[in-house]
């Protein structure tokens, strides 16, 4: 009986461990919380999770997660259809709209290029972007890919391939953090801080 209940309650560690971010004590103390948890929280966990599964999609157009064929920000006619904001995942386009400085449109690619595991431009929804761009709305293409090695080389291809087709590439702006020490800044952030460089005055 005892090891019994060990190896469910093993399956259900290595389940969570296989969470990204979640490491094998974090998967550790979600389960043992949830062996602590009054059994009708634990129901309604398991009945969104499953909602979740049967319910949420991808939108058709912008590929961010939604509830019907498009997003709510596609069906938003207040957004400005000239911008798109291209980002790596949904939880990017989150980031993004917490600013309130964005009314542009998204794009998701799915993630970035990584020959290292074997993830290439095909891999990504770069078809889907460029299809958006064929009918000459969109002005200004925003790149806001993650500033490590993957995000920069996505954001090159992808200048590569949208700036032949007369359409306004820009990059994120990124530089130092503030109270960040220089010491501590790897090359691509210190190389954007210097690109990004603004003149002061006295």
């Amino acid at each position: 009986m005892t090891s019994m209940y060990e190896g469910i309650v093993q399956d259900l560690i290595e389940e969570f461990a296989r969470l990204p971010g979640v490491g094998p004590k974090g998967a550790s103390r979600i389960a043992f919380h949830l062996l602590n948890t009054d059994s009708e929280d634990v129901k309604r966990l398991g009945v969104l999770l499953l909602e979740v599964n049967e319910k949420v999609r991808f939108c058709v157009v912008c590929f961010n997660v939604a509830s019907a064929d498009t997003c709510r920000i596609c069906n938003d006619t207040r957004r400005d259809q000239a911008v798109i904001c291209v980002v790596e995942e949904p939880k990017d386009v989150l980031a993004v709209e917490r600013t309130r400085e964005f009314r542009g449109r998204y794009h998701v690619l799915g993630g970035a290029i990584n020959p290292i595991d074997g993830i290439g431009p095909d891999d990504l929804r770069v078809a889907e972007l460029l299809k958006r761009l064929s009918d000459g709305v969109v002005q200004e293409i925003i790149l806001a890919t993650n500033p490590n090695l993957e995000g920069e080389a996505t954001a090159t291809y992808l200048t590569r391939m949208i700036s032949p087709l007369g359409v306004k590439v820009t990059r994120l702006a990124s530089g130092l953090p503030v109270g960040g020490d220089l010491e501590y800044a790897d090359e691509i952030t210190l190389g954007r801080a210097l690109e990004g460089r603004r003149q002061v005055s006295p």
